[in-house]
């Protein structure tokens, strides 16, 4: 069964140059984003997430919510094993899919049919597997010509809608979704949900980072309610955001 447990995981970002009065006076004055502190050399550091614990096993949708900087995004990257943890320990058992960073697995001088090959090897697909998704995967994107140009002169979003076709298009055992890809125009967005509202339903495991209180009452049975780097509340969707819109 796949699964997912954190334990007093803390990340941390150096900000190197912190020397300077006038960058201090900037990040004591910021309202959003993770606790500033001080490590063991006198360096001040962005504590992204501070002391968080949590344990996601199969059949769990949660949703990440809190404001700008409160470490949803952070969060779902340890998840991913993108980012190291300076204390604490994270444990995931099954297939992790991420849908998030849009750039992964691409190179921008190759065209897009070649891309969606070099991300589905990342993603752990066979080439004769990818290239028996090719068709489908092609149509999905509604890129037409353009997947025989070369990535670089693709936007974000034409990007986020290749990354997004090529992640959904093998079953995981754990999703995670950050719902800021930006995949386009409203049109594809709403194709884009409705394929996921399928594929969340194949996942043993969702995780969603997400301002949306919508999707999330639609996709997530949990949610996790951050703030500066820590889980402030962890529970039903309902409670969540009533903790969440009860905050000053």
């Amino acid at each position: 069964m796949p699964s997912i447990d954190l334990a007093h995981v803390t990340v941390s970002f150096p900000v190197f140059d912190g020397g300077g009065r006038s960058l201090k006076r900037r990040l004591m004055s910021a309202t959003t984003g993770g606790r500033i502190a001080r490590d063991s050399d006198d360096q001040i550091a962005i504590c992204a997430l501070d002391d968080v614990s949590m344990a996601v096993g199969h059949g769990d949708r949660v949703g990440l919510i809190g404001h700008n900087g409160a470490g949803k995004t952070t969060l779902l990257r340890v998840m991913a094993g993108i980012y190291q943890p300076v204390a604490g320990t994270v444990r995931v058992v099954g297939r992790v899919v991420p849908i998030f960073d849009v750039s992964l697995g691409m190179d921008p001088d190759l065209n897009g049919y070649q891309n969606i090959q070099l991300r589905g090897m990342l993603l752990g697909l066979r080439k004769a597997e990818i290239l028996a998704r090719m068709d489908e995967i092609a149509e999905f994107t509604e890129l037409g010509s353009f997947l025989d140009m070369p990535l670089r002169t693709y936007s974000a979003g034409m990007r986020a809608r290749l990354a997004l076709a090529v992640s959904t298009s093998i079953e995981p055992e754990i999703l995670l979704l950050d719902e800021g890809i930006g995949a386009g125009d409203a049109t594809f967005m709403e194709k884009a949900r409705r394929r996921l509202d399928d594929f969340v339903q194949n996942a043993g495991i969702f995780v969603l980072a997400s301002h949306t209180e919508s999707f999330v009452r639609q996709t997530c049975n949990k949610a996790a309610l951050l703030d500066h780097g820590r889980i402030v509340f962890f529970g039903t969707v309902d409670e969540a955001f009533d903790r969440y819109h009860s905050c000053p």
